[in-house]
């Protein structure tokens, strides 16, 4: 039995795989060793997934967890790594960046662009094992275009700036019954401040109809291309000329024919969209399940 997590900064989607190929998943609260310590990844996993998972270990020992998620940059996988084998102590622990995640999700073993437009965004040039290179994301404060958080922050900021119109200020202010003081709290003081500007992004997706959103949207997609995906396609030893971009995450799922409508525009071909990467993911390790009966 394997145990396979794609987590963002705010929610982590794990599934639970036998060898006979019975799945379970589950959902806990985000995993980000940059914003966590070990202790408190330690707590999360201890309270929130084992007590979901606890009823189906029946099904035989759990041998291997591959963790693929947000902040686990070669610095900082290690205490994740610790995090779980703390809770998991029989089993072989992997962790990865949610980057390598959604590449091997999107693309398994074949070579081409995977990008994340989820809480966060990322992009980069996998070659079928693992990444090859990648623009960095910098996170919602320098980069991260495309992400729901930096969507959510360029949102409240024209709002804040008088930059959308009154209307759509009132019904930002009435729908989430918010204030610019508690906004500034919640941005400023307040931990995981991308979660909660990630949260006010979901006001584009309730008004998309509204010209002045939609635009918000394109240009933020827009935003994306320019300073991220477009560098794959103009570097001649990726053969640029066959490659194909591929998106998983909340952001390209929903907004998906707005983000067509960038790609199209900007001149970029387009492949798969998904949601999340799990059910690539469970294809992609499916060797690594071994029938126990522990």
């Amino acid at each position: 039995m394997i145990l396979i997590a794609d987590s963002g900064s705010t929610k982590v989607h794990w599934c639970l795989v036998t060898a006979s190929g019975q799945y379970s998943e589950v959902f806990t609260d985000g995993i980000n060793p940059l914003f966590q310590t070990t202790i408190a990844m330690q707590n999360s996993i201890s309270n929130q997934l084992l007590p979901k998972i606890a009823p189906l270990l029946w099904a035989g020992t759990l041998t291997h967890i591959f963790f693929y998620g947000a902040g686990c940059t070669p610095e900082k996988k290690g205490y994740v790594k610790t995090a779980l084998e703390a809770v998991f102590k029989k089993a072989e622990v992997y962790v990865e960046s949610d980057m390598l995640g959604a590449a091997r999700g999107l693309l398994g073993h074949n070579a081409g662009v995977a990008c994340i437009l989820g809480t966060g965004s990322g992009s980069c040039f996998y070659n079928g094992e693992t990444i090859e290179w990648c623009v960095p994301s910098l996170g919602y404060i320098l980069g991260d275009e495309g992400s729901a958080a930096v969507l959510g922050k360029r949102l409240v900021g024209d709002l804040l700036k008088n930059q959308l119109g009154d209307d759509l200020k009132d019904a930002f202010f009435k729908e989430y019954e918010t204030s610019m003081a508690d906004i500034i709290e919640k941005v400023y003081r307040q931990p995981f401040p991308n979660r909660f500007l990630a949260k006010l992004s979901k006001f584009c997706a309730d008004h998309i109809d509204d010209k002045r959103i939609h635009d918000l949207v394109y240009d933020h997609f827009v935003q994306f291309i320019r300073r991220n995906l477009v560098q794959y396609f103009q570097q001649p030893t990726a053969n640029s000329q066959q490659l194909i971009a591929n998106f998983v995450g909340s952001i390209a799922y929903y907004y998906k024919p707005i983000l067509e409508e960038a790609m199209k525009a900007e001149g970029l071909p387009l492949g798969t969209i998904l949601q999340d990467p799990i059910e690539g993911l469970k294809e992609y390790h499916k060797d690594a399940i071994i029938p126990t009966t522990e």
